[in-house]
């Protein structure tokens, strides 16, 4: 599946802080925790967990919460279908890694021990 410019301009004015608690729902239901997502979300990002906070709080658009990031040099190691993209195909530098972090999610979610998930040898 291709992305659309429009598609790409969508995600990258979506606030992280409205996808935020569906991330924490859905690892939690899956008995996570909301401490492994932030795990998770400082290995891609660098963001500490205040750092997220204040992120969430300001209610920043997935654009401006990337422009922040300092991405994992590893994140190309992240690879699949999400939302029926393969993470590695997508063309639009902001769309990739919003769908990097949905990747991630999912991964935690399903159970796949941390290591694992953070592309550690």
């Amino acid at each position: 599946m291709k992305s659309t410019a429009a598609h790409d301009e969508k995600i990258a004015k979506m606030s992280f802080s409205s996808v935020y608690p569906h991330y924490v729902t859905k690892v939690e239901k899956k008995g996570r925790t909301k401490a492994e997502l932030h795990q998770v979300i400082e290995w891609l990002t660098g963001f500490n967990e205040g750092k997220i906070e204040a992120l969430i709080d300001q209610k920043v658009s997935f654009e401006a919460f990337f422009q922040q990031a300092k991405i994992n040099p590893n994140a190309h190691l992240i690879t699949g279908l999400i939302c029926g993209y393969r993470v590695e195909e997508i063309e639009n530098p902001l769309t990739q890694q919003v769908r990097y972090l949905d990747k991630l999610v999912d991964e935690l979610a399903k159970g796949k021990k941390l290591e694992k998930i953070l592309r550690e040898s």
